[in-house]
């Protein structure tokens, strides 16, 4: 019996991976980051992590959390404010070697013009038909940790996806995202599995017969209920801490995205996978004040006499430790050297039971 349970599961499973578009950028938004601390280094750090955004880089960096209960707020407006991003975490330590996380993340863009009903039955133009909707997306993250040995941690983030699109059409997707954290002496190092399992998420359309009647009468397709899938994606870290005298330090961490969706453009390109790095450096003074730079977004892009140059999206922070309440802030593409839109973002930390020692 159990083996036929299991045998139709599979089958259900492929049956459905079959049906699904896999396609190489879904769920993006899941991709933007978390934290003006991280963005600041470019978004380098799964080795290092240690605070309530664990759950969202690396679930198994709950576990060094430096405190019993941390809260984490964050806000970015992208492109001009016309769109918002927003997340927020919170995380508890159980015991010394068990920490649970919740994440909750929304990238939307909000008042966006509806022009379907623009002309009445007669043709004519009205403009006080025009309504307006927004698009978003969402996600809540789940996460464990626990500490495997004196030096190594496991930990998993479930997250269920929810995306809208006015009430023209909505999803929901599930996935699931595995991390390790080892120290070696001065190293850390950190894998994290994100969307391991693939990720699903089932569109479903919820147009009316007017708008559809509107939609082809301009010329447009009718788009149809599908599923989409994620594909999975590693991440692997390195960073190190080093003390330059007794009130500085300085540490500097690497990431490695890999991706087996096909080629992208990145840094490390092939037709079997994609690699791209992403670089960062913090110095503190004594241990209140962070100072950030960062390397990210490394791509090949062709100029106007179509010869290939490479960019890359530099990022720049600051952090400032004022007892148990943390301030970070970070403005990325500096100087505007590579095709991404600039944005600032701030960040929010706050620390219950916290030790005295603070190590980003």
């Amino acid at each position: 019996m159990r083996k036929y349970i299991f045998s139709t599961s599979i089958f259900v499973l492929i049956t459905y991976i079959s049906n699904a578009q896999l396609r190489k950028y879904s769920n993006e938004f899941l991709n933007l980051g978390a934290g003006a601390a991280f963005a600041g280094m470019g978004n380098a750090g799964v080795g290092h992590i240690d605070d309530a955004s664990a759950g969202y880089w690396n679930p198994a960096g709950l576990i060094k959390m430096k405190g019993k209960f941390q809260l984490s707020l964050m806000h970015s407006p992208y492109f001009s404010g016309i769109a918002n991003f927003d997340y927020g975490s919170i995380a508890k330590k159980i015991d010394e070697n068990n920490a649970i996380g919740l994440s909750v993340i929304r990238f939307g863009i909000d008042n966006i013009p509806n022009t379907l009903d623009l002309k009445d039955a007669s043709g004519q133009i009205n403009y006080n038909r025009i309504k307006t909707f927004s698009v978003a997306d969402y996600a809540v993250l789940l996460s464990y940790a626990r500490q495997i040995s004196e030096n190594s941690s496991l930990g998993g983030s479930a997250k269920i996806i929810r995306r809208t699109i006015g009430s023209f059409a909505s999803a929901w997707g599930f996935g699931i995202d595995f991390g390790y954290q080892k120290k070696i002496q001065d190293w850390e190092f950190g894998l994290v599995g994100r969307d391991i399992t693939f990720t699903f998420t089932g569109w479903k359309m919820t147009l009316s017969e007017a708008d559809k009647n509107n939609l082809l009468k301009a010329g447009n397709q009718i788009p149809v209920s599908s599923l989409e899938v994620t594909s999975p994606r590693i991440i692997g870290g390195v960073s190190r801490k080093f003390d330059l005298n007794e009130n500085m330090t300085l540490r500097g961490s690497i990431d490695m995205h890999i991706t087996v969706d096909g080629k992208r453009n990145t840094l490390i390109k092939t037709n079997a996978f994609s690699a791209a790095p992403q670089l960062g450096f913090e110095c503190g003074y004594k241990k209140l004040a962070f100072l950030r730079l960062g390397a990210t977004n490394f791509q090949h892009q062709k100029t106007i006499d179509q010869k290939s140059i490479l960019t890359l999206q530099p990022t720049i922070g600051a952090g400032i430790k004022l007892k148990a309440l943390v301030i970070d802030y970070a403005f990325t593409d500096i100087g505007n050297v590579s095709a991404a839109q600039y944005s600032h973002i701030f960040s929010l930390k706050f620390t219950i039971g916290e030790s005295e020692e603070y190590t980003y």
